[in-house]
């Protein structure tokens, strides 16, 4: 027939599978080997556009496939069956928490032993291999287990086009004995990926731009708040056109940073209830109408939920609903579509941007450290914010950095990612990875503290081998800062490490990596010069020596009230 090859090792569910990547944008792939996945490996080897990215341990190799994703719209990563997957899992989990379409993929036992009594190795002793897949259920969209040729190419193409449409992980078992076995379903390049567009309702639509522009036409102070959705909607150019058309002052939410553009004149800061940036919570808080732009309230971003907001004055854009006040509420109305409709329909209203101005106080004393006065942790920022531009992306680890980089104000494509709705540490070593890997036009700048770096370091190796000159900031401060501040105890101390001495040993004279302690401002502004003059195109770890006790106000404040959320007795029965 027309078009069909012999059947070859082209045609096999391994190059598909290599196929497919490509096509939807993956070109690194982050992997674990072991006997399950081995044939499988070989064959995205062999694709010419696939890199594949071997992981010291599964965990970070599915943190890299998520900041691959944060770059690229898209990430993948490869294990073996349950040891692999189980110890992916968590990664997986993240990942889903924070909308990313990640290919999680497993290679699976052989395709004989489905439905027999044997037991295999790598699982739990019991003959039933379900147990990852279960697992997997409850932290991806879709699974698929690909255990026989027939329908292998429904099942792969399913599971990508619904991690695609979902932005979710989906998790792809495939039988280890697979891969190179020629099929005529494999004949044949594959068709090229379509996913339908995801239109609005369009009487939905105008009813809910209508009902909208009536509540805030009427408003005298209103306010737009950006969350963490702009990125799964793709609704960033959206958001612009909406702050441009209406006058109103822009804010975002803590787990929506970078999302929102830093520059635009109207722009005041973050909103984070009690920790919100200067002067913007109570320009929020006082406005008489909100929208809130693809929000997640959770305890963390509400601060234990003391946040000043009333539900009658909030207008809430959700990826597919927008509610208005206490009511009414529009479904099947894209986040995308609505806000561009209704920027078209909106009174410019510059009132809260003109308060705002009026209540402003630039920061009054400049930050100093005294010579050789030990490094503060408010003096190293100050130097950070000299050296980042649209070039650079910010990495925040959980914990003090992500209220010291929120203070950073965001030059033009500036990118900058964290994880906050699972706040999983050691995330950042991982994701560093996956990020620079997928984002080669920006120089990646990484804050991470002792205590989450003690849980992934290992692949500070993958990042030296991929030749990345990621720049890293290792706050050593002497255990788990966050954790202190929510609530103490001798379990939030940590043995100190030599850690440049330890990415030396990692380095090992192979590849380009230089290291430096920095314990004044004087230390530090050196070894900025170095990292981004001499040492530019080398991965620079540079260890920061701060006090155990140096942390922003923000985290006490916001650490008191999360203890307090915590610590609530139970509801008498």
């Amino acid at each position: 027939m027309e078009g069909f090859r012999p059947a070859n090792s082209t045609g096999t569910l391994g190059r598909h599978l290599a196929r497919r990547l490509v096509e939807i944008g993956v070109h690194d792939v982050f992997s674990v080997p072991g006997d399950f996945n081995l044939t499988l490996l070989d064959h995205l080897l062999a694709e010419p556009g696939l890199n594949l990215i071997g992981c010291c341990n599964e965990l970070n190799a599915g943190y890299a496939a998520d900041g691959y994703a944060r770059a690229r719209g898209v990430g993948a990563c490869v294990v073996t069956f349950t040891v692999g997957g189980l110890s992916v899992l968590n990664a997986i989990a993240g990942a889903c928490s924070e909308n990313l379409p990640v290919i999680c993929i497993v290679g699976g036992p052989n395709s004989n032993d489905y439905g027999t009594n044997r037991i295999l190795h790598h699982t739990i002793g019991l003959p039933d291999f379900s147990q990852e897949l279960r697992c997997f259920q409850t932290v991806t969209c879709h699974q698929a287990v690909v255990n026989n040729l027939e329908d292998a190419h429904e099942l792969i193409d399913t599971a990508i086009s619904t991690a695609l449409k979902e932005s979710k992980p989906v998790y792809i078992s495939i039988g280890c004995n697979l891969p190179a076995i020629p099929h005529p379903t494999f004949a044949r390049d594959p068709v090229p990926f379509f996913l339908a567009p995801k239109v609005s309702n369009q009487l939905g639509l105008e009813a809910a731009v209508e009902a909208t522009a009536a509540f805030l036409n009427k408003a005298v102070k209103p306010v737009i708040i950006g969350g963490p959705k702009l990125r799964v909607t793709k609704s960033r150019q959206a958001f612009v056109e909406l702050a441009d058309a209406s006058g109103y002052p822009i804010a975002v939410m803590p787990s929506g940073k970078g999302l929102v553009p830093e520059h635009h004149p109207h722009f005041i800061g973050t909103y984070w209830g009690a920790v919100s940036s200067s002067f913007c919570g109570e320009i929020v808080e006082s406005a008489d109408a909100y929208v809130f732009v693809g929000p997640i309230f959770n305890d963390y971003s509400s601060v234990g939920y003391s946040l000043l907001i009333k539900k009658e004055k909030a207008i809430v854009v959700e990826p597919n609903r927008v509610t208005i006040g206490d009511g009414p509420s529009f479904g099947w109305v894209f986040m995308a579509d609505f806000l561009s409709a209704l920027a078209k329909k909106l009174k410019k209203n510059s009132t809260a941007v003109e308060n705002y101005h009026r209540i402003f106080v630039p920061p009054g004393i400049p930050l100093k450290n005294e010579k050789d006065e030990p490094l503060r942790v408010n003096i190293l920022f100050k130097h950070i914010q000299e050296i980042i531009t649209g070039d650079s992306a910010i990495i925040a680890e959980t914990g003090d950095s992500w209220f010291n980089c929120q203070k950073l104000r965001l030059p033009e494509n500036c990118g900058y990612e964290f994880q906050m709705q699972y706040g999983s540490i050691g995330w950042s070593v991982g994701a560093t990875l996956g990020y620079a890997q997928g984002a080669k036009d920006k120089r990646v700048v990484a804050f991470i503290g002792d205590g989450s770096f003690q849980v992934t370091a290992q692949d500070i190796s993958t990042m030296i081998r991929c030749g990345q000159n990621t720049i890293i900031f290792l706050i050593n401060n002497g255990g788990y800062t966050i954790e202190v501040e929510i609530h103490d105890g001798p379990y939030n101390v940590i043995k100190n490490w030599n850690y440049t001495g330890l990415v030396d040993a990692i380095h090992n004279g192979e590849g380009k990596c230089w290291t430096t302690k920095v314990r004044t401002e004087e230390d530090l502004a050196e070894a900025i010069a170095k990292a981004t003059g001499e040492h530019k195109d080398s991965l620079c770890f540079i260890e920061v020596f701060v006090h155990k006790d140096d942390t922003s106000k923000e985290l006490l404040e916001w650490g008191s009230r999360v203890s307090a959320a915590n610590s609530r007795p139970p509801n008498p029965q």
